[in-house]
């Protein structure tokens, strides 16, 4: 599994997502790889991505084959496994054999009045926060572009998709109308929802929320079935 940490583009490290990593690791009897990859503002667009694509790289000429690679983050680590899906993709370089994506954002124009309906149900990213951190990371590129709003992109010929997501966070909208749009371009998506859960609830409430546990487990699920 090559994750890709949440934290807005701008926060979290690999060592913050230590305990879910692990998790996700025990459960699904999988090796763990994940990205440092470098934060805006320092480091705008497209850095992110450039280190996502070079890890994913590594791991290939490490002698990985991308039938046992998952890729897999969540918030803004799910906005860059599915842009990095889509770069190797349109690069002509293998694919993984699936990815795992937790409440990811999608859109970053977030042209959709539901993901400020939800503001009031969503204690994790209802500040003033939302606001800039993509416009940090973004660096001034139009958000129309699919390596930063994967949604805008042509979704044909990814591997199958995870997507778990609550409908309370406001990035439900965006991450719901992803897994459609997959969907109607003949992708393997998996949607998970649950009610009245945090944004990362498989994060925030690890080992105290059996929503948490239940996530766990179709994390596990996904992954034995597209690596079979």
């Amino acid at each position: 599994l090559m994750y890709i940490h949440g934290g807005g583009w701008i926060l979290d490290s690999p060592f913050t997502h230590r305990p879910l990593t692990t998790a996700i690791a025990k459960s699904a009897n999988v090796s763990v790889f994940s990205v440092d990859y470098r934060l805006a503002p320092e480091h705008p667009f497209p850095a992110h991505l450039e280190d996502c694509v070079a890890c994913y790289k590594g791991l290939i000429a490490n002698h990985v084959s991308p039938e046992k690679i998952i890729i897999g983050g969540d918030s803004a680590g799910g906005n860059l496994t599915l842009a990095t899906l889509l770069y190797l993709r349109d690069h002509g370089i293998p694919l993984p054999a699936g990815a795992v994506t937790l409440s990811p954002s999608t859109d970053l124009a977030h042209q959709d009045a539901s993901y400020f309906a939800n503001g009031a149900t969503d204690p994790i990213l209802a500040d003033s926060g939302v606001f800039w951190w993509g416009q940090a990371y973004a660096g001034g590129t139009d958000f129309s572009n699919p390596m930063l709003s994967p949604i805008r992109g042509d979704l044909a010929g990814l591997p199958p998709l995870l997507i778990q997501v609550s409908k309370s966070e406001m990035l439900y909208s965006e991450s719901k109308r992803f897994a459609e749009k997959a969907q109607r371009a003949g992708v393997d998506v998996t949607l998970e929802t649950w009610d009245d859960m945090p944004h990362v609830f498989q994060q925030f409430g690890l080992h105290s929320l059996k929503e948490a546990d239940e996530a766990l487990e179709g994390i596990r699920v996904f992954i034995e079935r597209v690596m079979e």
